[in-house]
């Protein structure tokens, strides 16, 4: 189709030349499919309400462009955009999603999750937590209400204090196992499993990163550490990854995410712009590396990596509604896909308020907690550590969300559109938060007033 011939709501994409509309529309129908197959087969809510709810306001004025399909027998979802492209993604049981492009991703067999053992105390019942303390049920009440608009869209709340749930609530067609999209949280649980590779002496977060494409010492890039690549001061020229909204089509950390089979290897043929370390640039391209790394270590496979996951991370952390979803090369999309439920982020976060050690045993190396939660240098507007957002050292980041009720410790796994898992050392806290909020600081304001709330109990 000549760019002539195209609609007029079509023209912020000409601004940005013709060449580059198949790619960005590529990117569109592939985030549709694969964020509805996700919810509608992970999740188990209602596909038209989740579009209209967690995609249709991202979309902006293309969004009457778009359209798509569920198809429940063959569990699949396909989108498309105004004739231009089309995008199926299929549900692949414990892998999750996955956006089909050719050649199809390999067969590969999933053993049953056999349940070991959990070495982490419960942390509830099997009944929603509803707080008796009137003052905690007002905070509750408040991270649910919708003054004025419809654009928070709280779905829950979990409130971890000295290892157990104190409150928690959830909306409509969510409950205690429903598995949630965690965005970025997921960066969180990469950093975990290379935590894992490290204290297993399989991996060194100094040094080349083993990336072959770049262990050529001439290579500008061989001299990127996996430390580099997990604090996003990589140098990579690869986008950025902070935004959330339709335009971003255009960015190419949302190409390698939506419209590639092999996501790090797109983002391993990133050129170099800054020297390592020297300045902070936010991009899933970073985390992405990481995970194929991590791959490669558990054994070349999804499959293989899903029971080192499971086996090293999740069994012992008893995370038992979590769904890590794969590209086709089995790299997991560990900058933005792995979907549990709230009860099981907050045990993720337990793993990070103690140490790293869970009964006993201990799963990150020793300082690895410290480590993560440590101010990257050149982050200071936003706060980052090493796969963590974090209130320590000095950020404007850091003093805002202190200035609203998070103390100087604490740090968070944090995910687009309001997913939060804040562990607060000095208070024995892990709140977690799970939404779809399009406000200006995605609810960062209610998250940090509900720490404030459970602070000021008596």
């Amino acid at each position: 189709m000549r760019c002539s011939l195209l609609p007029l709501a079509l023209v912020p994409l000409l601004l940005a030349g013709c060449g580059r509309i198949d790619t960005a529309t590529h990117v569109a129908t592939g985030f549709v499919s694969h964020q509805l197959c996700s919810a509608t087969f992970v999740t188990g809510v209602e596909p038209d309400g989740f579009y209209r709810e967690a995609i249709a306001r991202s979309m902006g004025p293309a969004n009457f462009l778009l359209g798509y399909t569920v198809d429940r027998d063959r569990r699949e979802v396909t989108a498309r955009f105004a004739g231009l492209a089309e995008s199926r993604a299929a549900y692949r049981g414990a892998l999750g999603c996955l956006v089909l492009k050719d050649p199809p991703a390999p067969e590969e067999r999933i053993e049953p999750d056999a349940v070991a053992p959990s070495l982490l105390p419960e942390i509830a019942g099997p009944a929603a937590v509803e707080p008796s303390n009137p003052a905690l049920k007002a905070a509750l009440d408040r991270m649910f209400e919708e003054p004025g608009s419809s654009q928070r869209a709280t779905k829950a709340v979990v409130v971890v204090k000295d290892g157990r749930v104190i409150a928690e609530r959830y909306a409509a067609g969510y409950g205690v196992d429903t598995q949630a999209i965690g965005w970025s949280m997921t960066k969180s649980v990469t950093n975990a499993l290379l935590g894992i590779l490290a204290r297993q002496g399989k991996v060194s977060m100094q040094g080349p990163a083993p990336i072959a494409a770049w262990s050529d010492p001439k290579d500008s890039r061989h001299a990127i550490s996996l430390d580099n690549l997990l604090r996003m001061n990589s140098g990579l020229d690869i986008g950025q990854s902070l935004t959330a909204s339709a335009s971003d089509a255009f960015d190419p950390t949302a190409q390698m995410v939506f419209a590639e089979r092999d996501m790090a290897g797109f983002a391993e043929r990133a050129p170099l712009k800054d020297a390592p370390g020297s300045n902070w640039t936010y991009t899933n391209a970073n985390t992405l590396l990481l995970s194929r790394v991590i791959r490669d270590q558990a054994g070349g496979t999804a499959a293989a990596t899903l029971a080192f996951a499971r086996r090293e991370l999740l069994d012992p952390l008893g995370m038992r509604h979590v769904t890590l979803e794969f590209d086709a090369t089995g790299t997991p999309i560990g900058s933005s896909h792995m979907l549990a439920s709230a009860r099981d982020w907050a045990r993720f976060g337990l793993l990070y308020l103690n140490d790293g050690v869970v009964g006993g045993k201990r799963i990150l190396p020793k300082g690895w907690v410290d480590y993560s939660a440590a101010l990257t240098p050149h982050s200071g507007t936003y706060g980052y550590g090493a796969g963590f957002w974090t209130n320590r050292g000095d950020s404007d980041g850091a003093r805002y969300r202190i200035g609203r009720g998070m103390p100087a410790d604490a740090f968070m796994a944090r995910g687009a559109y309001g997913q939060y898992t804040v562990i607060v050392p000095s208070m024995n806290l892990v709140v977690v938060r799970l939404g779809m909020s399009f406000e200006q600081r995605n609810d960062l304001d209610t998250v940090a007033r509900l720490i404030a709330d459970v602070a000021a109990l008596k």
